[in-house]
């Protein structure tokens, strides 16, 4: 996928600032889940992003948003039904397992992009896809594990299979993956929808279903947007601003000028950003078992996206 039209700066230097917006993600989330559930920060997360967006949107790009075919808002409407999805799974999973373990798996989606691929957009899988998904299939499953099991003297010491199923570690870890799993979907859709549709439309018709679903899951959990302490909206707030506009919406951006593979495995960034500003800000120390998994992760995915062609501008 490609642009005809020259970015007004270059991709490859706007996307490390996109990692460093969405390394941020965590921690705010983090910090109010302190006094606030989960699916409360997500619904407000982009509750919040849509609102900021509207004006823009209607205002400069209204004739856009009219011209769109009643497939692309389909589209649109299931893009943001994943990403909504994606969110509630990949937050609330930030309650039972490590900042370092959710965000890693959670950053396995380029490789289910690559999987499903030749499924829904009929684009063949190089077979250093599967070695990849090999080396990350043994790295999520030793992530996994971390939280429940130790190494010491060589030897990994794990607590029997039905304790550890029952582990709120491996109900976190599971979470993260499922926002795996969706956040693929929404990859995918938006391959499609970004090769017609400028930014500023693209985002803010996702963003705003993905609200709509949220605070439908927030109500019908029975949960409330109000009656929190003022901290909670601020890191709210702050989620919006930072990871959601600045982080995913640069990725969004650069999808029209960069192959969607290269910059899925930018997003391998934000577990390394997150992990580091968990150690300073959390005191989250990576175990040895979480830090050799997550590298397998990572080699697995790069190994993966290096059969993807690059398009640049």
């Amino acid at each position: 996928m490609k642009s005809s039209s020259k970015p007004p700066v270059s991709p490859h230097f706007a996307i490390p600032f996109g990692i460093l917006a969405v390394s941020t993600s965590s921690i705010f989330i983090r910090y109010a889940q302190a006094d606030a559930p989960s699916i409360v920060i997500a619904a407000g997360r982009l509750t919040l992003a849509t609102i900021i967006l509207a004006g823009i949107a209607l205002l400069r790009h209204r004739s856009e948003l009219r011209a769109l075919t009643p497939r692309e808002l389909g589209l649109a409407l299931l893009s943001g039904f994943f990403l909504s999805v994606h969110f509630a799974t990949w937050i609330t999973s930030l309650e039972y397992t490590t900042v370092a373990s959710s965000v890693v798996l959670v950053s396995t989606s380029p490789l289910w992009v690559a999987l499903l691929a030749p499924l829904t957009i009929r684009e063949p899988v190089a077979r250093p896809v599967f070695w990849g998904m090999g080396l990350a299939l043994v790295g999520g499953t030793v992530v996994g594990l971390s939280d429940s099991c130790t190494w010491a003297g060589g030897a990994m010491s794990c607590p029997p299979f039905s304790e550890f199923v029952a582990g709120e570690a491996f109900l976190g870890d599971f979470l993260a993956l499922a926002g795996a799993w969706t956040g693929a979907g929404y990859l995918l859709i938006g391959r499609r929808l970004r090769e017609k549709m400028s930014l500023i439309p693209y985002i803010f018709i996702v963003y705003g279903m993905a609200a709509v679903f949220l605070n439908i899951f927030m109500f019908s959990a029975g949960e409330s947007p109000t009656g929190y302490p003022p901290k909670v909206y601020e890191w709210v707030l702050l989620l919006a601003l930072v990871p959601q506009l600045l982080g995913h919406s640069t990725f969004n951006w650069a999808l029209r000028y960069l192959s969607a593979a290269y910059v899925s495995i930018t997003l391998l960034g934000e577990p390394i950003g997150s992990a580091v500003l968990a150690y300073i800000l959390l005191k989250e120390v990576p175990s040895v078992l979480m830090a050799f998994g997550a590298i397998l992760i990572l080699i697995g995915i790069y190994v993966a996206s290096r059969s993807e062609q690059r398009v640049t501008p």
